[in-house]
């Protein structure tokens, strides 16, 4: 257990601020890496669905669907926004894995095993918190999500931002228990072993394949 939180730790230091630079930098770099996030997550799914052919086929489609709409999203959109969704599912997971380990307490469910009630207002408080931080110190807008102006709103634009963070932050760990279900049908720890500590790509990536496509639908559709 130790072991592996210190491979998660290091990998992390590593992996995210290459994936926020790969973001920022946009272009080729962000679709070439997008390109290879897909492919990697296609071939967990099929991996870990081997014998469900009806499960494998629908995943491969929403697969396309999700990774489409995070193509789309980067480039429609501006790039705080999208790097402020991207860090309110980190933020979510990190919050689940800190405040699941030192409180503990009942578990959510069957499907996921260490999930906790800790966790999920872990997630919940860690991701306002930091997601509140991130929003006044870059001045983030959300006119085109509430589509009102921010002096028209008061405080009540504060309280839909908080609301806002809040569903995202569910939506991932929504995202997190349905791919949890998954692995628990194929009787699997981790969709994969490419990342140390982490496991697979579907394993970090769970949350963000279920809120960009709504959140996309919601936008920019």
């Amino acid at each position: 257990m130790k072991n592996d939180l210190i491979k998660r730790f290091l990998s992390s230091i590593i992996i995210l601020p290459i994936v926020l630079f790969i973001i920022i930098k946009g272009s080729i770099f962000f679709n070439f890496f997008l390109f290879i996030l897909f492919l990697l997550s296609i071939f967990e799914w099929i991996n870990i669905n081997k014998h469900k052919t009806f499960y494998k086929i629908f995943g491969i489609i929403f697969l396309i669907f999700s990774f489409y709409s995070a193509y789309q999203f980067r480039n429609s959109i501006d790039l705080n926004f999208f790097l402020f969704i991207i860090l309110i599912c980190v933020f979510t997971d990190i919050g689940g894995y800190i405040f699941g380990k030192v409180f503990k307490g009942p578990k959510l469910t069957h499907i996921s095993p260490n999930k906790t009630y800790s966790g999920v207002f872990g997630s919940l408080g860690l991701s306002v918190l930091l997601g509140l931080i991130f929003v006044e110190k870059i001045n983030l807008s959300f006119e085109f999500v509430f589509y009102s102006k921010e002096f028209e709103l008061g405080n009540i634009y504060e309280f839909k931002i908080i609301f806002f963070i809040l569903i995202i932050s569910a939506l991932s760990q929504i995202g997190d228990l349905i791919i949890s279900y998954f692995k628990r049908l194929a009787n699997v720890k981790d969709t994969g072993n490419i990342l140390p500590g982490h496991g697979g790509v579907l394993d970090r990536i769970d949350g963000l394949i279920f809120v960009i496509p709504i959140l996309y639908i919601y936008i920019v559709i």
